[in-house]
């Protein structure tokens, strides 16, 4: 690999500060939703099994450089010591006295999580000062954090300046997945794109086209590209204004030699709501009051022969209205097929953002995929071919 991981050091009774991402939903001071702990689980117990003094740097929510008490991340503390099945000592500040009494105090083993880095305007703005006072606890930076790499902070780039730096186990994982992806993949490639708008998505698409073989884009943003065509889409959500947009693309792909893949039917409702009275149509003959919510069977059949076609897969976006019964059977259908040529060892899968994880689980089928990338900005900015940060700093 071209990145420095913990295979590269010896950790032995060194402090390691090491940057996660806990990050997590909380409510009436709960956390809700554990993944990003669970995700970073293994790095943590390696360290300290290998007699590593383990301080955690995060950040959580975004008290812009004040110490806000409802961002404090003392919360986390419970739900951390109960995922690791350890005591985790906390200490009420990230830097300064408070921060090395509690590092001083740690054993070979020992784990200590530091208050949310962003109390301090240092760290996001990148300050060398800032970095240097974190540093002052360490000997060695791991980042452990992908879901942050995209941001050029202190404690997610500048450190890495600071003291030798090397890549966690989940930051491991990811950055291999995402060389399989799109580094240096299998071809055929295939790439999903699907979500609201084009708008959010002009320099993905853009990236993508130079780099796969088919591109299927579904979802509203699908609509922009069929008006764009001279086809009437009703009142379905479109961006009739990116219609010049959407030509460029559809030529560029040409260009590239890159197949675009897009809807031959579609279920269309009259309302935006679940369970909708809804009839499915051809795509050149949409009514004009009626809503597209979804893909239709002869399109998810066009999408299925693609990807039996495939050896690599990437997706970004849902395909319908998957949160809203029953708009939710063209990205269930797919989502299907894509783990079962996975689990065949046909296929390598790559998926990542909210909404598509959200989609998969709800389709059963998360499980099954090569990689799912919890990293939302950072996955999306990787598929958009944008250095991020926090990756650059790790290389050898």
């Amino acid at each position: 690999m071209a990145f420095r991981t913990l295979d590269d050091v010896d950790v032995k009774s060194k402090r390691v500060l090491l940057r996660v991402d806990l990050n997590v939903p909380v409510a009436d001071g709960k956390v809700t939703d554990a993944t990003r702990i669970e995700r970073v689980k293994p790095t943590i117990t390696e360290l300290s099994r290998k007699g590593a003094k383990v301080i955690l740097l995060a950040h959580f929510g975004r008290p812009k450089g004040k110490v806000v008490a409802e961002f404090s991340l003392k919360q986390i503390v419970p739900t951390v010591e109960k995922v690791l099945g350890k005591t985790v000592a906390f200490a009420e500040d990230c830097i300064g006295e408070k921060a090395k009494a509690a590092v001083d105090a740690l054993k070979d083993g020992d784990i200590v999580l530091l208050e949310n880095t962003r109390f301090h305007e240092g760290e996001e703005k990148n300050d060398p000062a800032f970095a240097k006072a974190l540093a002052e606890n360490g000997d060695i930076y791991v980042n452990d954090a992908f879901s942050a790499a995209h941001r050029a902070h202190a404690s997610t780039e500048g450190l890495a300046h600071v003291l030798p730096a090397y890549a966690g186990r989940s930051m491991q994982m990811e950055l291999e997945a995402l060389e399989k992806g799109l580094g240096h993949p299998a071809h055929p490639v295939v790439a999903i794109v699907g979500g609201a708008k084009v708008s959010t998505k002009i320099d993905l698409l853009n990236n993508l086209i130079e780099k796969v073989d088919a591109l299927i884009i579904g979802g509203g943003m699908a609509n922009t590209f069929l008006a764009a065509r001279g086809l009437s889409v009703g009142k379905s959500l479109c961006e009739h204004e990116l219609g010049e947009t959407a030509r460029a693309i559809l030529t560029k792909a040409k260009t590239e030699n890159c197949s675009i893949i897009l809807p031959v039917d579609a279920i269309v409702a009259e309302s935006f709501e679940a369970n909708s009275p809804n009839h499915r149509y051809g795509i050149d003959s949409i009514p004009a009051d009626g809503m597209i919510l979804d893909i239709g069977e002869n399109s998810v059949e066009r999408i299925n022969a693609a990807i039996d076609d495939a050896a690599t897969l990437v997706w970004n976006g849902p395909l319908g209205a998957f949160e809203l019964h029953p708009f939710d059977a063209g990205t269930v259908a797919v989502a299907k097929r894509v783990a079962a040529r996975t689990k065949q060892k046909k296929l390598t899968s790559i998926a990542g953002g909210g909404d598509t994880v959200s989609a998969l689980h709800h389709a059963g089928v998360a499980a099954d995929f090569t990689y799912i990338s919890t990293a939302g900005g950072a996955f999306l900015e990787w598929m958009e071919g944008k250095p991020l940060p926090g990756i650059v700093a790790l290389e050898k």
